[in-house]
């Protein structure tokens, strides 16, 4: 059974930072690709950042985290960071770990597994 739990998610103010982490379950991560999406209150999910299969020499980020946060993973302990520095009140949202095969780093649909999500609130 494959499981993602997210963790690391808080409040923090306007400028500080926070590293979430995904550990999976049931699944190598090494042969998955790896994604954050996020979803705020009234939108809909986005792509955050994504880390490819084997060891992450590839990666993509959405332009409005670029320069800010950064993706990476560690394959033997099963697990994939998101460090978030320079933390903006629009970066509140739920943040969701995915694991997937094939396909673009920042289309939802190359994942097939996810996490439940941890909490991100930035306060201005």
């Amino acid at each position: 059974q494959v499981q993602l739990v997210e963790s690391g998610g808080g409040l923090v103010q306007a400028g500080g930072s926070l590293r979430l982490s995904c550990v999976a379950s049931g699944l190598d991560i090494t042969y998955y690709n790896m994604g954050w999406f996020r979803q705020a209150p009234g939108k809909e999910r986005e792509f955050v950042a994504g880390s490819s299969s084997e060891n992450g020499r590839s990666t993509d980020y959405a332009n409005s985290v670029k320069g800010r946060f950064t993706i990476s993973r560690v394959n033997a302990k099963n697990t994939v960071y998101l460090q978030m520095n320079s933390l903006k009140p629009e970066d509140t949202a739920i943040y969701y770990c995915a694991a997937g095969g094939g396909g673009f780093l920042y289309r939802s649909d190359t994942y097939g597994a996810w996490g439940q999500g941890t909490q991100v609130t930035v306060s201005s």
